[in-house]
């Protein structure tokens, strides 16, 4: 358990940031479903709309920290291809 009041402050700190980054997750996850789901039903528009909008908000979530940019470029490139491959 944290002592000094360094520690205690750096525990808070970590709660906090712990809270916003599920969060932050949750939501690119969600975007990142919207996808899977519209590239399932087969609708090529539905899909690369989904498509852009889950973009910057991958994005977003390497400059916060929450992933790391090869992981997000990986994801949207083989998102864009599976969507592309849609007749």
């Amino acid at each position: 358990m944290a002592n000094t009041p360094q520690s205690k402050k750096r525990a808070r700190q970590n709660e906090r940031r712990t809270a916003v980054n599920k969060a932050r997750r949750s939501r690119i996850r969600t975007f990142l479903r919207k996808v899977e789901e519209a590239i399932a039903s087969g609708d090529k528009e539905v899909a690369t709309a989904a498509l852009r909008a889950a973009q910057p908000e991958l994005m977003r979530g390497v400059t916060k920290g929450v992933f790391h940019k090869n992981t997000a470029s990986r994801k949207i490139s083989r998102l864009s291809a599976r969507v592309k491959a849609l007749g």
